[in-house]
């Protein structure tokens, strides 16, 4: 029972790492890669990713949708909460202010922490209204394409 419980959360979590790339967004697997990413020039989207139904039903299908709008994140990147946890620790240090929060998405500019959709306004909403939130942050922040 637990051999197959093992072998369907690798199955889950390789279908959630996969969805966010496809997407566009590259995947920080360690703290240097975090630190790297979130120190760039310009603006960052960090979608924090895990595999609760939230995520999949949810964030997911929300950070897909949101990109594809004339104001955008020069970068996008993300980490997964639950599967690399240095990483995603390392991430956290940049969203002060901001309890733990999983999924949620992280914007930055200038490796500067400037707004969170936290998991509060995820858990519950349509994704339609994640990509509204996340639109908005565009808008505030990013030049147009």
């Amino acid at each position: 029972m637990n051999m197959d419980f093992n072998l369907f959360m690798n199955d889950v979590v390789r279908q959630a790492r996969h969805e966010i790339a496809a997407a566009g967004y590259t995947e920080l697997k360690t703290p240097e890669e975090v630190e790297d990413a979130l120190n760039k020039k310009g603006t960052t989207l960090v979608m924090v990713n895990s595999v609760c139904g939230c995520a999949g039903g949810i964030a997911r299908p929300a950070a897909a949708h949101a990109i594809h709008y004339d104001s955008r994140p020069d970068h996008l990147v993300t980490v997964f909460a639950g599967q690399d946890k240095e990483a995603t620790e390392k991430a956290r240090t940049y969203f002060t202010g901001y309890p733990p929060s999983s999924p949620s998405f992280a914007f930055l500019k200038d490796g500067e922490i400037k707004a969170m959709v936290e998991r509060h306004e995820i858990e519950g909403h349509d994704p339609m209204s994640v990509v509204t939130n996340l639109q908005r942050l565009f808008d505030e922040y990013c030049e147009e394409v």
